[in-house]
């Protein structure tokens, strides 16, 4: 996540970074070799032996499945938690889910997305209140600082990415365990569903993958294939290393390469797809869905006059870009549920805190992201139901993130 109120860039700074990212433009030419394959072998392609755990999210088809992807309801309302991206702004996200536990109020979800840092944090909102601690500890206690490798920025210049891979792999595999699977596993064969966000990076499309399937297939190979998406979902193009996930196509065999789902989307709602086609129009009757959008990363305009250098320019423009996806995303869901009877909640970072973009996973941020989100659901003004944030500027205040 980039808020742009109030970062701070030092010189020495920018001409470091701006230096890193022309000297980027050059890795390339030292890339692995991968197996060539073609767009029809790409649509075409499944995993080897795990069945249909995967869709294209602008696919109009029917599922493969709909048993395996649609929730099994257990009463009226069907409660689905959409978990957005934004980096370190994770920390919003999980002081919503811990003050929702703590005032004994929150459901438990039919179905839970992720994208990005939404996706490390599904599986576990997914648990439930039980793991609430292991979050808090994640994006609180200052772990997170050890995603980031300063020694390996030099040597990371002629390579795949700026960073290394290991840090985030440790994380995942020391807390996305096979006990951990096994139990999302058992929470699918009760009809819950587990959705996570990829890019295929190959065939610019997003790709929503089944997680609760993958870890109910009983195959020895899917604890690697689950932590393998979710760190492919939470991996910054060009910042860490996209993921190679092995692939089949009648009979040739190749390795995806995927990426950060928010590349290709910020939240993973409905798919496109289904959005478009009039066979989806409604949602079962008898049912509603209750859907609760967590965005962990602010949507109002925060004004900064920029400096006129190339570093603070693309921050900028980045961070209009993703602002400006989320909320076209959040539209097009809104307008959806509007035609179908979903009811809609959002909630995002609707005050200006410091964010300084040379320090992305900085503790202090995160813990006023952490904190901002707790009280924002405890004092019971947290939930929007409409995508409107416009007004928040006049109402926002910069947060002192040292405090």
């Amino acid at each position: 996540m980039i808020s742009p109120n109030a970062i701070e860039y030092r010189a020495v700074n920018l001409d470091r970074l701006v230096g890193i990212l022309m000297l980027a433009f050059l890795a390339g030419c030292l890339a692995p070799d991968r197996v060539v394959y073609g767009p029809k072998a790409a649509a075409n392609a499944t995993i080897e032996g795990f069945g249909d755990i995967r869709i294209y999210a602008d696919t109009s088809r029917q599922l493969p499945e709909e048993r395996e992807w649609l929730p099994i309801p257990r009463d009226k309302d069907v409660n689905y938690l959409v978990l957005s991206g934004g980096g370190s702004g994770g920390a919003f996200g999980v002081g919503v889910l811990k003050a929702w536990s703590d005032r004994g109020e929150r459901p438990e979800f039919d179905i839970v997305s992720g994208v990005s840092t939404g996706a490390l944090m599904a599986p576990f909102a997914f648990l439930g209140p039980t793991y609430d601690d292991m979050l808090v500890e994640l994006y609180t206690s200052g772990v997170a600082k050890e995603l980031v490798d300063a020694d390996f920025l030099p040597k990371g210049l002629l390579g795949p990415s700026l960073l290394k891979q290991a840090p985030l792999r440790k994380m995942v595999e020391r807390h996305l365990t096979r006990e951990v699977m096994a139990k999302i596993a058992a929470e699918h064969r009760k009809g819950r569903r587990l959705l996570v966000l990829t890019s295929n990076l190959d065939s610019l499309r997003a790709v929503v993958w089944n997680m609760g399937a993958i870890a109910d297939s009983g195959r020895p190979d899917a604890l690697k294939l689950f932590q393998d998406i979710i760190i492919a979902s939470a991996s910054l193009p060009g910042i860490f290393p996209a993921v190679l996930i092995k692939a089949k196509s009648g009979g040739q065999e190749f390795e995806e390469m995927h990426s950060d789902g928010g590349s290709a989307s910020s939240i993973l709602t409905i798919p496109e797809g289904w959005m478009t086609n009039p066979a989806k129009s409604a949602w079962p009757k008898g049912h509603r869905l209750n859907m609760y959008i967590i965005v962990n990363n602010a949507l109002m305009p925060e004004f900064s006059t920029t400096t006129n250098n190339t570093f603070a320019v693309m921050a900028r423009a980045s961070s209009a870009l993703i602002r400006a996806q989320t909320r076209s995303a959040l539209v097009a869901t809104y307008l959806y549920a509007q035609r179908t009877g979903i009811r809609v909640r959002v909630a995002s970072i609707d005050t200006q805190i410091p964010y300084n973009v040379t320090d992305p996973f900085n503790t202090d941020y995160m813990r006023a992201v952490f904190n901002h989100g707790y009280a924002r659901l405890a004092s019971g003004g947290l939930w929007k139901d409409k995508p409107l944030f416009a007004d928040e500027l006049a109402v926002a205040q910069p947060v002192d993130v040292t405090r």
